[in-house]
């Protein structure tokens, strides 16, 4: 008999943890869950670097944890890249293959980030939800914030990952459920097909949409807190409306008014 080849070792700077499910929403976004060390400490929001071993050395990316820091598991929403070098490759995964998982979390999007305020905002596009999932399973943001708005925007209804179980599992959550309900408000809007609610979320805020929708008063950095995760495109276009408003960026030294992550899967 063959001795099966060894595996390789995984670098000092990451985990080499197991994978445990694999997702498909569409042909251009999955998610997965892995094992998780119990050394790993992070905070709602926060991204690691993760990928694989190629050819033996770490090819990696800047991921969000989608799961919450109380999770036994860790779980990441990518987008799949036909030629992106990472993405290509970690479309394909499978449970019991391994993942790295950098050892040091980082990342703006944190509420310690941000000044006091009565309603917390998270502006999200496509992947950029990520962070989001976490924070929105954070037991402290509804102990800080009267309530959580997510606006997530898409291309298409079917790339809303975890619709279903924001709008229907979440509330029904044996622990957090009692918590978010008359919180937390989930607000989907879709830009390429019919939906009840189209546009980008930069639009809806521009013509007060989002606002009248939701019943609530038009932003203002007195009474609101924005964290923002999306494209390139997004971010910068969401920057400008917040600071044209009196909005002030705040980051990991300095709280300020809003906060946006700069760190987003391309490749």
């Amino acid at each position: 008999m063959i001795a099966p080849a060894p595996k390789p070792a995984i670098p000092p700077a990451f985990f080499g943890e197991t994978v445990t499910w694999v997702h498909h929403w569409t042909d251009r976004l999955f998610s997965f869950r892995c094992t998780r060390d119990p050394a790993l400490r992070f905070v709602a929001g926060q991204f690691a670097m993760i990928g694989l071993l190629v050819n033996g050395k770490p090819l990696v990316r800047a991921y969000s944890m989608v799961s919450p820091p109380w999770d036994e598991e860790l779980e990441f929403l990518s987008i799949k890249v036909q030629d992106g070098p990472l993405t290509s490759r970690l479309q394909h995964i499978r449970p019991g293959d391994t993942v790295l998982i950098g050892r040091k979390p980082t990342g703006t999007l944190l509420t310690e980030n941000l000044l006091p305020g009565k309603t917390l905002w998270f502006l999200a596009t496509g992947t950029g939800l990520a962070p989001f999932m976490s924070l929105i399973r954070e037991p402290d943001v509804y102990e800080k914030y009267e309530r959580v708005v997510l606006c997530h925007t898409v291309r298409e209804v079917k790339e809303l990952a975890y619709r279903d179980y924001i709008s229907k599992e979440l509330p029904a959550h044996e622990f957090l459920g009692e918590m978010l309900r008359g919180k937390l408000i989930y607000y989907p809007s879709v830009t390429r097909e019919p939906f009840p609610v189209q546009g980008r979320i930069t639009t809806l805020m521009e013509s007060g949409k989002v606002f009248a929708d939701l019943g609530l008063p038009v932003m203002s950095p007195e009474q609101d807190r924005v964290m923002i995760c999306g494209s390139e495109a997004l971010n910068a276009d969401v920057t400008a409306l917040l600071e044209a408003r009196g909005f002030v960026e705040g980051n990991n030294s300095k709280p300020g008014t809003y906060v946006v992550e700069k760190a987003f899967v391309t490749k």
